[in-house]
């Protein structure tokens, strides 16, 4: 027998057996998979397996079945009497201490976005003196990216490369994400794979921002919610409008009993009902730590993995404890990112913040007022005028993999695979596939992500690539 203590954030997926289950698919896991995008709870492809759940202290035999599961640590919310001034220092200290355990001695891969959680890194580890070799990448043909990434870098004095996502890199990479992610995450998400070969080469290990916008902000919700309210506030989290079309189908199609969104829902409750928070932003914030995160992201993650170590400061246990005992108000708007950036390297905090472009982090409130409307009418009028030129301005993972003569071939290639087309019916192919092409391509290409990762996965296990 042997015992695994889970971290509160899970980076991998760690499989044990269930016993008294069936070898068999777990058609309702992968219809709610297919409305999520990731997998609920514990759940997997298959009824006789199981994720082990986060923070928990898990006893497995000697042939791989689960004997018993206990939580180390259970998410709270019990808010310190603090300020700006104080919290900010308090971050500052823990962000520090773990990023310089982390990353000392060694040379750091550091990927920058327009965004907060990147740049909070850059300048920790500019104040730490670490070594730095720092890149970006933009869509072809989308916004450069690179832009506002390469200021931040020249502030930080670490070097810089930006790359571009071509179109169409998805169908040479799309074997070799499922022998990384098994199919657990869809694959327009993790665009650093078109170009992971070359950004390994950069430094020793990776240090990632990822969770840092979920802690470090909070749902304008009220405090206090009824059971269904609550449901409501997060589903619009994390259910999208045109994979719930995709589930009712893939439900009907395998004649499973009962209503599809009743069980999710009733699902959803029951997890809800787990997490011990009356504040309702502080509880939607466990809960897509302790669901979302793990089996979503962290999936997602695996790419930079496969040859690299990556580290990751928002994951450290310490920082989810140190989150728990935030004021909510402090965490509107990123604040205490913010002010840590602000005082630690000012010029950073002068480069554009993607999310209220033009302005950055000393005046992005005026983001909320009119002084903000003459940037989104040039910006509309760019796009009016590609339009008229036929220039296809590409903003989204989508967009590069599924758009154009040569991706739609490889896509339809995918969808209509004669292992898909045996679990799914081929009607059901059809008005999905209709849907995005003739309906609306923004909302339609969630289920068609879907049913890619379902056509890969159902090939392996035709094939015994996956036990």
């Amino acid at each position: 027998m042997k015992t695994i203590k889970t971290p509160i954030i899970p980076l991998e997926q760690t499989f044990v057996k269930v016993k008294d289950q069936p070898h068999e698919l777990d058609y309702k896991a992968i219809c709610v998979f297919s409305v999520l995008g990731f997998f609920l709870d514990t759940d997997t492809y298959w009824k006789d397996r199981m994720v082990l759940p986060p923070a928990s202290i898990n006893k497995i035999d000697d042939v791989g079945y689960l004997i018993s599961s206990e939580p180390w640590f259970e998410w709270y919310y019990k808010p310190k009497t603090t300020n700006l001034d104080k919290v900010t220092s308090e971050f500052s200290d823990l962000f520090e201490k773990i990023i310089g355990e982390q990353c000392i001695n060694k040379k750091i891969i550091l990927p920058i976005s327009g965004g907060l959680d990147s740049r909070t890194q850059a300048v920790a580890l500019y104040k730490l003196g670490v070594q730095v070799n720092s890149y970006s990448y933009s869509f072809e043909d989308g916004y450069d990216e690179a832009s506002i990434s390469r200021k931040i870098a020249d502030y930080c004095g670490f070097s810089f490369k930006g790359y571009t996502i071509k179109k169409e890199y998805l169908w040479s990479k799309i074997e070799e994400l499922a022998n990384i992610n098994k199919c657990y995450s869809e694959f327009t998400h993790p665009r650093q794979m078109a170009v992971i070969d070359d950004i390994e080469k950069l430094g020793d290990v990776f240090s990632l921002g990822h969770m840092g916008d979920l802690m470090f902000d909070s749902y304008d919700i009220q405090k206090s919610l009824g059971e269904k309210e609550l449901l409501i506030e997060l589903k619009k989290k994390i259910v999208k409008r045109g994979r719930i079309e995709l589930a009712l189908l893939l439900w009907e199609n395998w004649g499973i009993n009962g209503d599809f969104q009743e069980y999710l829902d009733n699902r959803l409750l029951i997890l809800l009902k787990k997490i011990k928070i009356d504040n309702c932003s502080a509880k939607l914030r466990a809960f897509k730590s302790m669901y979302y995160v793990p089996r979503s992201t962290s999936v997602n993650l695996l790419t930079f993995s496969r040859n690299k170590e990556i580290y990751l400061p928002y994951y450290d246990n310490r920082m989810c404890k140190f989150i728990c005992e935030i004021p909510e108000y402090l965490l509107n708007d990123r604040q205490i990112q913010i002010e840590y950036i602000k005082k630690t390297n000012p010029n950073v905090a002068k480069v554009v913040w993607q999310d209220a472009k033009p302005f950055n982090l000393f005046n992005y409130k005026l983001a909320k007022t009119p002084l903000r409307l003459p940037h989104r009418i040039i910006n509309k009028f760019r796009r009016e005028l590609n339009k008229i030129l036929g220039v296809n301005y590409t903003q989204r993972n989508w967009e590069i993999q599924f758009l154009g003569k040569e991706n739609d071939y490889k896509l339809k290639k995918h969808l209509f695979s004669k292992e898909l087309l045996s679990f799914v019916p081929v009607d059901t192919v059809e008005k999905i596939t209709e849907l995005f092409k003739n309906n609306n391509k923004v909302i339609y290409s969630d289920p068609i992500s879907t049913l890619l990762t379902l056509s890969i996965f159902f090939k392996r296990y035709s094939q015994k690539y996956i036990i």
